[in-house]
């Protein structure tokens, strides 16, 4: 009977050392991962070098300099002519000549960086996105403004100009932030392909 109380009284207290061990698990939060715009910058002030005299948040900065590059790629890319361009994409928008064409690539800018910003932790009024669907922004149905729908291997090119974009722009591929960016554009790719 001794021995068994024994045996008793040291599972009481295994479990109750199991217990207090998760309860105090439970009570340490995990330590929560800054936003994808908060590793860009957030919303930290800086000066804005396309607009003299103005200021603009890091995060926001960070992804225009990406959209930025990103298109500057995707426009050369179709200039020379490069196999698997997006040219039957954004043909519509290159179309356009003169001012309007630079006016609405501009425009084309700040939709991509309100997007991005906005889903990715930009929380101020500056970073909202009320453009359509990734859906109807992608059918040439619902926007006259794109050429053609995207098949899977548009996409994956799509991916690459943002990921060479995004290099340029000091964020290395090897990286948990390019890993966390290249998670947001594949979270991205079901309602966009639509081919």
């Amino acid at each position: 009977m001794k021995n068994y109380s024994k045996i008793a009284l040291s599972a009481l207290f295994l479990s109750a050392a199991v217990f207090t061990s998760c309860s105090n698990d439970d009570e340490t939060p995990a330590p929560v991962k800054a936003s994808i715009y908060e590793r860009l910058g957030g919303t930290k002030m800086v000066a804005d070098p396309d607009n003299s005299g103005q200021m603009i948040e890091q995060g926001r900065l960070s992804f225009r300099k990406v959209v930025n590059s990103t298109i500057g790629l995707i426009v050369a890319d179709i200039q020379s002519n490069a196999s698997g361009n997006l040219q039957a994409h954004f043909a519509p928008l290159l179309a356009e000549t003169g001012t309007t064409q630079a006016t609405n690539i501009a425009k084309l800018s700040d939709n991509l960086t309100d997007f991005f910003s906005f889903n990715t932790g930009g929380t101020n009024a500056v970073n909202t996105y009320s453009g359509l669907s990734m859906a109807a922004a992608h059918n040439p149905a619902t926007n006259p403004r794109m050429g053609t729908k995207s098949s899977n291997a548009d996409y994956t090119k799509f991916e690459g100009y943002v990921g060479a974009a995004a290099n340029a722009n000091g964020v290395a591929s090897n990286t948990e932030l390019y890993t966390d960016i290249v998670a947001v554009l594949e979270s991205l790719r079901t309602p966009i392909v639509q081919k």
